[in-house]
């Protein structure tokens, strides 16, 4: 009992991280177009550039997403496989259909 207890609590909190409008889009952007920057969420979503960092501090912080620097950049992606399939569900999307999945 204690196990499927966990997993709901692990399945809440994947689903309240991503019930943001600007992270659902930061996300859905990263499996739709693969690994990016700051300055292309910025173009995508037409937030400023600290808004999308303080929501992909809030996705890194949950194993959403991961960060990998090239240079002076730091490019983002999925970190979690389970990502894709709530995502597709969300929005009718087909999971294969994504540029960027694990």
């Amino acid at each position: 009992m204690q196990d499927e207890a966990a997993v709901y609590t692990e399945k809440a909190e994947l689903l309240k991280v991503l019930a943001h409008p600007v992270r659902l889009r930061i996300v859905r952007g990263l499996l739709v177009c693969g690994c990016r920057n700051v300055g292309c969420m910025e173009a995508n979503t037409g937030q400023s550039q600290s808004c999308i960092s303080q929501h992909l501090m809030r996705l890194k912080a949950a194993g959403v997403v991961k960060a990998a620097r090239s240079g002076n950049e730091v490019y983002y992606e999925i970190a979690d496989p389970q990502v894709a399939g709530v995502i597709a569900a969300v929005f009718g999307d087909r999971e294969e259909d994504y540029q960027c999945t694990i």
